[in-house]
């Protein structure tokens, strides 16, 4: 388990987390692959209108996903984890909203630019943190929360949302 940290401690440590691994990874590397620059003359306007759902529902889980860490009296960041194991909110459903959320931010920004660079981008970020959840957090949760950690991984999908929130 973590040490205690304090409640502005946790809320500042998070939000610099938002800005520097979120922000990077889904705001300015698409950026620097699309330009955002609007090509949407000739793509039906239904396309647009999912894009900016997909980003703007993104970003929402991601700021919810966020606030719970500071909630929790850490971050994110695997160098300041929370004081306890996060399982409220989105993490009812799904165990990894935040990456859920950055993806489809991603993937907004694809459909809104039309980039197939963006696309490609998506899938090797996907890659990436298919391989770090697997490779690194589950372990350490496993090894942090032990047998709590263990019962919310039976019962909360890692990828697919439940319909219904899981009740410890």
């Amino acid at each position: 388990m973590a040490k205690a940290t304090s409640p502005l401690r946790a809320w500042i440590g998070t939000l610099l987390f938002l800005f520097l691994a979120p922000g990077i990874v889904a705001g300015f590397i698409p950026w620097l692959i699309s330009g955002w620059r609007w090509h949407g003359r000739d793509a039906p306007w239904i396309v647009a209108v999912i894009a900016w759902i997909a980003v703007a529902a993104g970003v929402a889980f991601l700021l919810h996903a966020f606030a719970l860490f500071a909630l929790h009296r850490g971050t994110p960041a695997p160098v300041a984890p929370t004081e306890s194991l996060v399982v409220t909110g989105a993490y009812r459903y799904v165990r990894n909203p935040m990456y859920l959320a950055v993806l489809s931010i991603i993937l907004g920004q694809a459909l809104l630019f039309e980039s197939w660079g963006v696309v490609i981008y998506a899938v090797i970020v996907l890659a990436t943190v298919v391989a770090f959840v697997k490779g690194y957090e589950e372990p350490t949760l496993t090894a942090s929360y032990g047998e709590q950690y263990l019962n919310y991984r039976r019962n909360v999908p890692g990828w697919w949302p439940r319909i219904t929130p899981w009740r410890e």
